[in-house]
């Protein structure tokens, strides 16, 4: 027994449109609503595609402006019976994407790199800075706690005697005695190189 084929009547309705369509089409008839909608319904995969294309934020962001900017100012070219809005939209995103990798042009040659010097320290350097800098934490350990006020005030926050002789409740020359001292201590002890 045969099968009869398939009539009219066994045809599958036309699948509605998505929602991103229904939006696209009252956009091309400058619904500022539909377009709001629209925007909130694809930007979060659009910024990720973009993302993944360019690997680069801030180009990711730009792109996608102009792909909604696009959008909007094109949105009566968009034939649902091509496609969906989905679609067609990161087609017009992919477009964007790819002008943008295609311009972004390397400042300067990979070959030129090896003639460029560091320019920091090289490691002895930076070693020796290293010791300096433990040597001279040790040697302000030593100093008393008012030696250290006064030359962290004066040297560190770059205050005036006065100023300093205020904050710590005495005089300009106290303030002076005691910079004076700790300024002698520590230049004997990292002079002289003195177990600290």
């Amino acid at each position: 027994m045969e099968t009869p084929a398939p009539g009219p009547t066994a045809l599958a309705p036309p699948a509605a449109p998505s929602l991103a369509t229904a939006l696209l089409l009252r956009v091309a008839q400058g619904d500022a609503a539909a377009f709001t909608a629209l925007v909130r319904q694809l930007e979060r995969p659009a910024l990720a595609l973009a993302w993944r294309t360019l690997n680069d934020a801030a180009e990711a962001q730009d792109a996608c402006q102009q792909a909604f900017a696009r959008l909007w100012t094109e949105a009566h070219r968009f034939d649902p019976a091509r496609g969906s809005a989905d679609a067609w939209f990161r087609r017009i995103l992919i477009n964007l994407c790819l002008d943008r990798r295609r311009a972004i042009r390397p400042v300067q040659p990979i070959d030129d790199a090896f003639d460029l010097a560091d320019s920091r320290p090289d490691p002895e350097h930076q070693a020796i800075a290293a010791d300096q800098q433990a040597r001279l934490a040790a040697a302000m350990a030593s100093l008393n706690a008012r030696q250290r006020l006064a030359l962290a005030l004066f040297h560190g926050d770059g205050l005036s005697m006065a100023e300093i002789a205020e904050r710590m409740e005495t005089t300009p020359k106290a303030v002076e005695g005691l910079l004076g001292r700790a300024r002698i201590m520590l230049k004997t002890m990292l002079t002289e190189g003195s177990d600290l």
